[in-house]
């Protein structure tokens, strides 16, 4: 039984290293040879769907948390949490809409 057992442990540890490279991520090397912009290089279909469904969404949203913000702002003054109520309602929103590059998922400049 012993023997069965080591074959066993042997076979699932050579199975589990030989699976290894079909789960790592190839990474495509642009132009400029930049991985950070690799990474973030977005498919147009990404791009497309950003602009046409995400985007006018985004700004509805900043619309309308920028009309609840203004809504509860007695009430987050008599909590003393302007700031937080600011940065969820309007903040957010607004970097997801306008600060966002087409297609990424993250939100911010790239800064070198």
């Amino acid at each position: 039984m012993n023997l069965f057992r080591s074959t066993a442990a042997v076979l699932a540890l050579t199975t589990g290293l030989l699976a290894l490279p079909a789960q790592a991520e190839v990474m495509q090397q642009n132009a400029s040879g930049d991985p950070l912009y690799t990474a973030n290089a977005p498919k147009g279909y990404a791009m497309l769907g950003d602009l046409l469904i995400a985007r006018p969404l985004l700004i509805g949203a900043t619309a309308i948390g920028a009309v609840a913000f203004v809504v509860s702002l007695p009430f987050t003054a008599l909590g003393g949490n302007i700031g937080e109520a600011g940065e969820a309602l309007v903040v957010e929103p607004g970097k997801a809409a306008f600060v966002r590059c087409l297609g990424c998922t993250t939100s911010g400049y790239k800064r070198d």
